[in-house]
């Protein structure tokens, strides 16, 4: 069977195998924090940095630590660490550098050590049993992905604050209508390229 190319991955990961619209993944992220740009756009640089590094870090570790040494089995235990660490690595960073970013996430900076996005593409690296390039094509393509599709409802959600739906439509109700439309529209693609 032929290799899929890393590039390739990257890119149906960002779109027809998109981690968010296609898998569900990271859903209280995605609703909670794209209420302005300036969230949806850190937060979603934020994941697609801490998912592309930690699914090459868990990789190193699976294949040259937990496979040789037979243990696999504390392969969830160890991918929950390492993204761990990273997270607060990346906190660290984001506090330093930009606070404004850092106060507008609030809780959900800290919160991305149990975003199933982070860990998702994580275990679908080892159940697709990819190889290195393509790990670093999916993880940066669906940290990317989730940018993306965070960034877009973001600007929905703008857009629709000039709006005057109906009012069983307003708050929650028109959100979750735009992400039923959006999951859709990422649908479309999934003729172009399939990744498994």
């Amino acid at each position: 069977m032929q290799q899929t190319p890393a590039l390739l991955i990257f890119f149906a990961a960002l779109f027809t195998n998109n981690i968010l619209l296609s898998n569900f993944l990271g859903m209280c992220h995605w609703l909670a924090c794209t209420r302005s740009m300036l969230s949806a756009f850190g937060l979603g640089v934020a994941i697609t940095v801490v998912t592309g590094i930690t699914t090459i870090l868990n990789y190193v570790m699976y294949h040259f630590v937990l496979i040789p040494l037979h243990l696999e089995y504390l392969t969830f235990l160890i991918f929950i660490a390492v993204i761990a660490a990273f997270v607060q690595l990346a906190e660290m960073v984001i506090e330093r550098f930009s606070s404004k970013l850092y106060y507008s996430l609030g809780v959900f900076l800290p919160l991305m050590v149990v975003n199933c996005t982070i860990m998702g593409a994580a275990l679908f690296m080892v159940t697709r049993n990819y190889t290195f390039g393509q790990t670093v094509g999916w993880g940066f393509g669906a940290g990317g992905g989730w940018m993306l599709s965070a960034v877009l409802l973001a600007a929905m959600r703008k857009k629709a604050g000039y709006s005057n739906p109906p009012v069983i439509f307003k708050g929650a109700g028109l959100v979750m209508i735009i992400a039923g439309f959006m999951a859709l529209t990422f649908m479309g693609f999934n003729g172009m390229v399939a990744i498994e």
